[in-house]
């Protein structure tokens, strides 16, 4: 694909924009014009998602290079990409910057256009404004076949999880407290990962059901036992946790952005291991649903926990 961006005028905030597009060089497609012009393969449909990063929201500067920011808030939209069984085409920058972001911007964008190489996306257009606090919201745009939606789970479906639980949160609780967090959980923080290529191939393996775990996994098999009237019960000693990590807290930690799905009962186990060796990523059963009679929850040893969002 020849670059086709659109000459910019004068002007300030046009040579933020310039100094942007000549970073992400390759990667950056179309920009300039008033909209971009897309093009969804032959029998495709498209699916597309919008996410905001927001300072003191969402992350402390202190925690995180503006590079990791760019990348950590890329991967965050494009994991919804994820959930759908999508590939990635094309992702939209918006920002609102600070006076004092100004200087740290072509790092942001490095993070950004890393994260989109590693994707296949190409970064297509977007906005850029003045505010008195940064904000970063990314709109991605991806195809598929038949995209996998949150409904479509039945009675009887296994839960299963992608990846290993807790590390985000052992970061931040970490950071809360003044202290370095550990190399492991450093590294599920602020470089976590968009499972495109797993969700895709979920969505080709008997995906019934799919989200991904940006508020917790608690809350996000809530949400799927809702969207299709059922109830869901999670055996949280089964989750995939690392050792320092509790239950609880690989329940409720968020901004994992692994995926959870729902499997036909007779083939959870066959999936599971064939995505395994796949990947060389576990993907483990850890609940089931049920009737929308049964109160939704979390089994914590003998007993259970109710959990609601």
């Amino acid at each position: 694909m020849t670059n086709s961006n659109t000459p910019l005028g004068p002007g300030a905030e046009f040579d933020f924009i310039r100094a942007m597009i000549d970073l992400w060089g390759s990667v950056g497609h179309g920009i300039g014009d008033d909209a971009a012009i897309l093009s969804v393969p032959p029998g495709q449909q498209l699916v597309v998602s919008t996410d905001a990063t927001v300072e003191n929201v969402h992350f402390r500067k202190g925690w995180l290079s503006s590079r990791d920011i760019g990348a950590r808030a890329t991967v965050a939209a494009l994991s919804d990409l994820a959930a759908m069984g999508a590939c990635a085409n094309c992702i939209l920058v918006s920002l609102i910057v600070p006076d004092e972001w100004r200087d740290q911007l072509l790092e942001l964008a490095s993070g950004i256009k890393h994260v989109a190489i590693t994707a296949g996306a190409n970064i297509v257009g977007g906005n850029m404004a003045r505010g008195a606090t940064f904000s970063l919201t990314l709109t991605v745009i991806g195809h598929a076949n038949v995209p996998v939606k949150r409904t479509g789970a039945a009675v009887g479906d296994v839960l299963c999880v992608t990846g290993v639980l807790g590390g985000p949160q052992a970061a931040v609780a970490a950071y809360e407290r003044g202290e370095k967090p550990p190399a492991w959980a450093i590294d599920r923080f602020v470089a976590p990962t968009a499972r495109l290529e797993e969700g895709q191939w979920l969505a080709h393996h008997g995906a019934r059901a799919m989200i991904d775990i940006s508020d917790g996994l608690a809350s996000e098999a809530e949400h799927l036992a809702a969207a299709n009237g059922l109830s869901v019960v999670i055996e949280s000693e089964q989750l995939p946790r690392f050792p320092s990590v509790s239950a609880k807290q690989s329940l409720l930690g968020g901004e994992e952005y692994e995926l959870l799905v729902a499997l036909n009962e007779s083939e959870a186990q066959r999936i599971a291991q064939e995505f395994t060796a796949h990947f060389r990523l576990p993907l483990t059963p850890v609940g089931r649903f049920s009737e929308p009679n049964s109160p939704s929850r979390v089994e914590l040893g003998g007993g259970h926990d109710h959990f609601s969002t």
